[in-house]
Order: C-alpha cells, then structure tokens, then sequence
C-alpha cells in the first residue's frame, strides 16, 4: 500500500480558531517547513553552500526565510530592528553553513515566528506600522501577507538551487 500525501497545510482544515489572514500566513509557515524539509535537509555542508552558476547558496535561503520573517514581524509588532537583526542580516551571505546549525536555526526561528503570529491573531490588521529607515508606511495585514509571500518566494529559490545543486552532483 503506498502511503498518499497530505494536501498542502492549508487544504487541511487546520488552525480555524485564527481570522483567515494570519491562519493563510500560518499555513504558508508550515508548507515551507514541510517543503525545506523534503528537499534541502538532506543536503550535506558543501550542498548547502554550494553556488552554482553564482547564484545564492541554498544556505542564504534558508537563513534569510527566518531573518527576514524575524524582521518584519518585529514590524508587525510596532517595534524598530534590534542591533543584533541588523548584525544577523549583514551575515545571510557568508559561506560555511554547518548542516545542523542551519537546520536547528531555521525550525526553531520558523516556530518563533508562527507564535508570533499567533500573537497578532488578533490584531486590527489596518493597524498603521513603518518599514525601515524610511519608515514606509504599511499595515500589520500588509506585513504579515508579505512574510507568508517572501517565505513562499524564498522555499521556491532553496527548493530549485537544492535540486540543481544535487543534478550536478554536488
């Protein structure tokens, strides 16, 4: 008997206690666990930082999903970047990405931000917040259907560069 696949998170009934936008963003989280889990941790060291043709190691991607997300959420919170969100974006790029270091960081991160989330459940989504320097106007709803759309945006380049990366024998 082969065992059949879930339909993706949000095809699961899943998290009906949470208002439709947080529970979209919600189910977004999951889909990206599940997708980087199927296809990027399995990668040795070298895989993970690989390169191909120069574009961004699977590495970049995987820290960026959670930084990112960190990042806008402290947005979504009303709150400015903390010194150590600045520090920790200026370091997405660098090589040498330990396996076991990236994978505990990007579940234990990916776990943080669906608390938080969870959290904002309940916020007015119109809510009024500002985005970096410029203080660009958004909203909590705009900020956080922008972190489940960067995430999506982000599985889909690790998930491509983890297949080239395997094609190529790397």
């Amino acid at each position: 008997m082969t065992e059949q696949a879930l339909p993706e998170p949000w095809l699961r009934g899943t998290l009906t206690e949470f208002p439709a936008v947080p529970r979209a963003v919600l189910h977004a989280l999951e889909l990206a666990k599940e997708d980087i889990a199927r296809w990027c941790f399995k990668l040795s060291d070298e895989q993970l930082n690989a390169r191909p043709d120069g574009i961004a190691p699977v590495a970049f991607h995987l820290r960026h999903i959670v930084r990112s997300g960190d990042r806008l959420l402290t947005y979504a919170e009303g709150r400015p970047l903390a010194g150590d969100q600045i520090a920790a974006l200026k370091t997405e790029l660098e090589p040498g990405a330990m396996h076991s270091d990236l994978i505990s960081e990007f579940n234990e991160r990916l776990n943080k931000a669906a608390a938080r989330i969870r959290a904002l459940a309940s916020t007015d989504l119109e809510m009024t917040r500002k985005v970096g320097k410029q203080a660009l106007p958004t909203t909590v709803g705009g900020l956080l259907v922008h972190v489940a759309d960067h995430t999506q945006r982000h599985v889909g380049q690790a998930i491509t560069t983890a297949k080239i990366v395997v094609a190529q024998g790397g």
